[in-house]
């Protein structure tokens, strides 16, 4: 019972972190281009 008052606001505060840098990833517009690079990836730019 005692290791509840340690790990509840641990996890609330990680938690609390995650969301922060998902809102910031969000933000700063790390998810804008989601399907660009993988089709960078898959044409064939071989010829010059």
């Amino acid at each position: 019972m005692e290791a509840l008052y340690l790990l509840v606001p641990l996890s609330i505060i990680t938690v609390g972190i995650a969301i922060w840098v998902f809102f910031g990833a969000s933000d700063s517009g790390q998810f804008d281009d989601l399907e660009g690079p993988a089709m960078r990836i898959l044409r064939d730019d071989d010829h010059a």
